[in-house]
């Protein structure tokens, strides 16, 4: 499935190649960050990530010192020394989606998905004029939802059925 910024990481090539993303910074020996002025970004601590509930962590690391760099105007947002946040299990599971959608079976994949789900929220939208809900508290359009999905699975059926009948 893809990810949040997917289309922004894989299309646009000035935003995946910024030397001042945090992604793109190179790491030394013992595992700090080297900005593009080469300046080291040290490990400072480890916190859980707000709103997560799977136990993810991030990590902080914040630059030595910042106040005569070149890129400072570029590369920081504030008057402070420079802080990444980096999170390295969401790092690696968007390399991991990159590396599957990129593969010829997970551009089928996705084409495939694409097909099935636009094809029947337009036979929803268009033949059973089905455009907006008429009802107003979640639980009954869900309701409402639910509804015409069986409506439209036993449409799909029956057709089946008779189309198995006259081959017969």
């Amino acid at each position: 499935m893809k990810f949040p910024m997917y289309e922004k990481e894989t299309k646009d090539r000035k935003y995946a190649s910024d030397p001042f993303r945090a992604v793109n910074f190179r790491t030394d020996e013992t595992g700090n960050l080297i900005c593009p002025n080469d300046r080291k970004l040290s490990f400072s601590y480890r916190k859980a990530v707000k709103g997560n509930r799977y136990g993810q962590r991030e990590e902080v690391y914040t630059c030595e010192d910042c106040s005569d760099c070149l890129f400072a105007s570029r590369c920081r947002k504030d008057d402070k020394n420079r802080t990444v946040r980096l999170n390295q299990e969401l790092t690696q599971i968007h390399e991991e989606v990159l590396e599957n959608l990129n593969c010829i079976h997970g551009a089928l994949l996705r084409r495939n998905r694409s097909i099935q789900a636009e094809g029947t929220f337009g036979i929803m939208k268009q033949d059973r004029n089905c455009r907006r809900t008429r009802r107003r508290s979640l639980d009954f359009v869900r309701t409402e939802l639910y509804l015409v999905s069986i409506g439209h699975n036993l449409y799909k059926y029956c057709n089946k059925l008779q189309k198995q009948q006259i081959a017969a």
